[in-house]
């Protein structure tokens, strides 16, 4: 494995707007400070760094950076974000920020949310309903019965695989045809996706959906890179999706998990994190956290070097950027 010495972690963390949605990604570049020297932006992380500054997502650090440092920064197309234009939140997002600030740094998504309105209870509930039935691969009949009761989903379904040109030739009007064209696998990562999707009076839906689309996305690659199967990948995605549901319902994650049909490898990584799937969540929970010493661990512990892990990061966060504007349903891996 590359020691990390050498080519440091890139640690990100989304940025929200004034109104609670993610609009940025801010790096933690201290890793870069303590190696020091002209060449403290490696070639490989400049170039991953230059792939993240492409997406639609405004890419900074922070003001007080070394010059040398910077300087590399902004050449791979990053920006400088002075002190005043952020604000940090840990607790409930409130309305009284500072007037000049321009972003929310923090986890105050991950706070206990308010008490659902009875419209957002039953949305999720549905939602959740028809994550049961796909995972149990309910008849197509079935799984048309539920989404009938949702038009919020239902509109998403159609809209979705209307955007998808999938060669049809016609517009998809009827919930069965766009099972059918979507693929069990496909309407599976959809519905998971929208169970973080917005609903009125829970301001940390959007930067939930983006922590746990970069949490799946980044476990399915990573268990790609750990020599896993297809099959094995695609639990991976469904463990990082999962694996905030307990803090998006307000409730215990076993009490969340219950009524849903999955292996037993997915139930251990997401209760006890135990198994190959339970280290991949080690990894991208170190990687939030910046915990170079246990990254270090988990990653040389798969046989994933650090250059490698950081193209997994990039790969993640432009996927997260697909999902906030709404484009989710193009396969990946």
């Amino acid at each position: 494995m590359t020691a990390l010495i050498s080519i440091p972690p890139v640690f990100l963390h989304p940025l929200a707007d004034r109104n609670g949605h993610p609009g940025a990604l801010l790096l933690d570049a201290g890793v870069l400070e303590r190696l020091g020297g002209p060449a403290a932006v490696p070639r490989t992380v400049a170039g991953v760094l230059g792939e993240l500054a492409g997406g639609v997502m405004g890419c900074y650090y922070r003001a007080g950076l070394d010059d040398a440092i910077a300087a590399q920064l902004d050449q791979a197309g990053w920006k400088r974000l002075p002190a005043d234009k952020l604000h940090r939140a840990d607790g409930e997002l409130c309305n009284a920020m500072p007037s000049g600030a321009t972003w929310v740094e923090g986890e105050w998504f991950l706070a206990p949310p308010s008490k659902p309105v009875g419209s957002q209870v039953t949305s999720r509930a549905l939602a959740l309903q028809l994550v049961q039935l796909v995972s149990a691969d309910a008849d197509t009949h079935e799984i048309e019965a539920v989404l009938r009761q949702d038009p919020t989903l239902s509109y998403h379904l159609l809209r979705l695989v209307n955007s998808l040109g999938m060669g049809t030739g016609r517009r998809v009007t009827s919930f069965s045809q766009a099972i059918l064209i979507l693929g069990r696998s496909q309407l599976r990562r959809w519905l998971n996706l929208m169970l973080f999707s917005s609903r009125e009076g829970d301001r940390r839906s959007p930067m939930l959906l983006a922590r746990v689309a970069v949490r799946a996305r980044a476990m399915e690659l990573l268990a790609r890179d750990a020599g896993m199967g297809k099959s094995r990948q695609e639990q991976a995605f469904m463990v990082g999706m999962f694996s905030l549901l307990g803090v998006l319902f307000g409730m215990p994650l076993p009490e969340v998990l219950q009524p849903l049909t999955m292996s037993e490898a997915v139930q251990q990584a997401l209760l006890a994190h135990e198994g190959e799937l339970g280290d991949l969540l080690g990894v991208v929970e170190a990687a939030e956290r910046d915990d170079e010493a246990a990254l270090a661990s988990r990653l040389q512990a798969l046989q994933i070097d650090t250059d490698g892990f950081n193209q997994v990061v990039a790969d993640a966060y432009l996927w997260m950027q697909t999902v906030a504007s709404g484009n989710t349903g193009k396969s990946h891996a």
